[in-house]
């Protein structure tokens, strides 16, 4: 469940389907929650106009912006604006809630008797993971930059756990070892939709 989303992309001619004339093409967005990073579609309410990384309400009660959820969004039906933006706001998400994921290198422990979850994260080995686990038993961490003072290799956390969300999102990858695990995300509701056109080609913009 998601009360709030970044937006990703804003169609106003909504998506271009030959079938359909652009009189009865109604407005959409691609947007990511910032809790679970849940890939989803909405559909704004008449005369507002939605802004690219502008975070909006989605939850119970009143909205300001938003009509309605449609669903669930795959990956691989993102926009192209949305597959270049999406980096950028997971990215800027993991900064809004820094405590939050300051918490998972506190606390982040075995997935499995041989994997810890640490080492789910991209360039993490063994290693790391020890320098990381040393470090936080003799204190706990307090920001992405006392992470980065006092474990040196881990030169970039939010960069690192940006990777992961986005690997655990793309449903266009083959998910094995390591990549079949998520941490940070939920599983997607697959479907094949030919209205979630795969790149900007398909689509018009005001």
């Amino acid at each position: 469940m998601e009360d709030n989303a970044v937006i990703l992309d804003y169609l106003p001619l909504g998506y271009v389907n030959e079938n359909m004339s652009t009189f009865k093409r109604k407005p959409i967005a691609q947007a990511i929650g910032t809790e679970n990073f849940t890939l989803l579609e909405l559909t704004p309410k008449e005369d507002s106009n939605l802004e690219i990384h502008e975070n909006v309400y989605i939850g119970a009660g009143k909205r300001d912006k938003i009509n309605r959820v449609k669903g669930k969004l795959d990956f691989e039906n993102l926009t192209a604006t949305s597959r270049v933006e999406i980096d950028y706001v997971i990215s800027e998400i993991i900064i809004a809630h820094e405590n939050k994921y300051v918490q998972f290198f506190n606390e982040a422990g075995p997935l499995s008797t041989r994997l810890n979850k640490l080492e789910l994260l991209p360039g993490i080995g063994k290693k790391l993971m020890w320098d990381i686990i040393k470090a936080r038993e003799e204190k706990p961490f307090d920001s992405f930059a006392d992470i980065k003072e006092r474990v040196p290799l881990l030169s970039d956390p939010v960069n690192t756990l940006a990777k992961r969300i986005r690997q655990e999102l793309d449903t266009t990858q083959e998910k094995r070892g390591k990549n079949k695990y998520r941490i940070f995300t939920q599983g997607q509701r697959r479907r094949s939709d030919s209205r979630h056109p795969r790149n900007q080609r398909n689509r018009r913009r005001d």
